[in-house]
């Protein structure tokens, strides 16, 4: 489990460092001018209510706060390639647009869903002659860049070498793993957060009194539960917020008599019936979470296992996936302290093929919590690592001649291979405590140290005395 731990500090890290100077614009920037076609009212809310300027946009303050490296690089107009990573409804796109609004460049919007590589050239075609005849810069924005394969993403490269477009890529997937890695390596990469429940509220109030984007013609009365009920169930997710409330203040039937709309806590209810979960089956989210489950097992935090437990049971994960997680953390994380744990483990694994969904649940849920309850020990996990890193690094060890098998140890004995005496296998059982004094492998190789946590401290004592008989006879 801890394979990836190296990384988990530095994963994210955008490219650029965060002490390059951006030197403050003299005007600012001023957007470009023309009718705003975000007002057309037959568009969804969500597109409706999308920022005009960087102090509407809401969130991501560790990036776009003042000072911080990508509004100064914004307000400077000095960069050249950015990607936004982050979950569904953060603002990606909407931060895109600001950019190209705020630097007053040409804004060219591809999917890479739905654009191949002859629409990427054509982008990059028409920017070039924007720049030659008009001296314009194009913003080329494409969503999910993740999408694009190999070919797609290595023709954007040329073009964004050159300047011939300043490149703006979305992906709600980890970029380290997922974009090329000269793309990456060309761009600076931001992490966008999922939204924060005062930053959903103020959008939701936004949406209510806005008169031109919102409904603020309308004559809304919103409840404190509705209201609560619709920010923590979109689960910071603001497109969902705001496709929701529309959906709820459209479906609702004005009073006759006073005109009023009224929102409360059944109507929010119906319009966002199952709260929306970030999650992936195969993505960052599905790692992150069974991490975080781990990591609390390792922990001793029964609720936190719990709480990480029942957000992937709620998202739909596979239960054989998370069952066999549980199985290996027996071994792994309680181990020698605690060998019920792994029996409790399989016997849950066991009882879930047995019962299936939603009960199974229960014996999951059972063995996570003696799990992080139980007393913990690795020694055994550290100890494999550690023969297996022999193995793989060093000179693989002969069978000494007393552990061969009776047929090797005569072909031996005849051949002369072994010396007579030097084959004798003495039988433990034999002996007093069922114990005798034998090598089994050459002398200074260690492997196994157990500690003092659980039954393990018994286990520690046994051997330990173990080990000085052998000493002694030794001696």
């Amino acid at each position: 489990m801890e394979g990836d731990a190296g990384m988990e500090d530095d994963l994210f890290m955008a490219t650029g460092s965060e002490d390059e100077a951006f030197p403050p614009s003299s005007d600012g920037g001023a957007l470009p001018s023309g009718p705003d076609l975000r007002l057309d009212p037959t568009m969804p809310l969500a597109a409706r209510m999308r920022p005009r300027d960087l102090d509407e946009y809401a969130g991501q303050g560790h990036i776009l706060g003042e000072g911080r490296l990508l509004r100064r690089a914004i307000e400077a107009d000095r960069f050249t390639s950015l990607i936004f990573y982050g979950p569904p409804g953060v603002g990606k796109t909407s931060l895109a647009e600001l950019i190209a609004r705020r630097t007053e460049s040409r804004f060219m919007n591809l999917s890479g869903v739905e654009s191949n590589v002859a629409e990427i050239r054509r982008a990059v075609e028409a920017a070039r002659q924007f720049q030659r005849t008009r001296g314009e810069i194009t913003t080329l924005f494409v969503d999910e860049i993740h999408r694009f394969n190999k070919s797609q993403q290595d023709v954007l490269l040329p073009h964004i070498e050159r300047g011939t477009v300043r490149f703006i890529g979305a992906t709600t997937h980890n970029p380290f793993f997922y974009i090329n890695s000269p793309l990456v390596s060309r761009s600076q990469v931001f992490q966008l957060e999922p939204l924060t429940e005062e930053d959903l509220r103020q959008l939701l109030d936004a949406a209510v009194s806005d008169p031109e984007r919102g409904f603020g013609k309308k004559h809304l009365i919103v409840t404190p539960e509705a209201a609560r009920h619709l920010v923590t169930m979109c689960d910071g997710d603001a497109r969902k917020l705001l496709t929701s409330f529309e959906l709820a203040v459209l479906t609702t039937d004005p009073d006759p008599e006073s005109g009023e709309i009224l929102i409360d806590l059944r109507v929010a209810e119906d319009s966002i019936q199952r709260k929306a979960i970030v999650y992936d089956a195969d993505g960052d989210a599905h790692h992150d979470t069974i991490s975080a489950f781990i990591k609390s097992i390792r922990g001793c935090d029964p609720d936190a296992a719990l709480y990480w437990l029942a957000k992937m049971l709620h998202a739909g994960e596979d239960i054989r996936f998370i069952a066999r997680r549980i199985v290996i953390a027996a071994s792994e994380d309680v181990g020698m302290a605690d060998s019920n744990a792994l029996r409790v483990a399989v016997a849950a694994q066991q009882a879930m093929e047995f019962v299936g969904m939603p009960e199974a649940r229960i014996p999951l849920a059972h063995a996570t919590v003696y799990l992080a309850t139980a007393p913990k020990s690795n020694r055994a996990y550290a100890a494999i690592n550690a023969a297996m890193k022999d193995i793989a690094e060093g000179r693989t060890l002969a069978v000494p001649p007393h552990l061969r098998t009776k047929s090797r140890k005569k072909i031996g004995e005849a051949s002369g291979a072994i010396a007579e005496g030097e084959a004798v296998y003495l039988y433990g059982h034999d002996y007093e405590e069922g114990y005798v004094p034998q090598a089994y492998l050459p002398e200074g190789r260690v492997y196994y140290q157990p500690s003092n946590h659980g039954m393990e401290q018994r286990v520690a004592e046994r051997l330990e005395h173990w080990r000085q008989r052998f000493e002694k006879a030794k001696g």
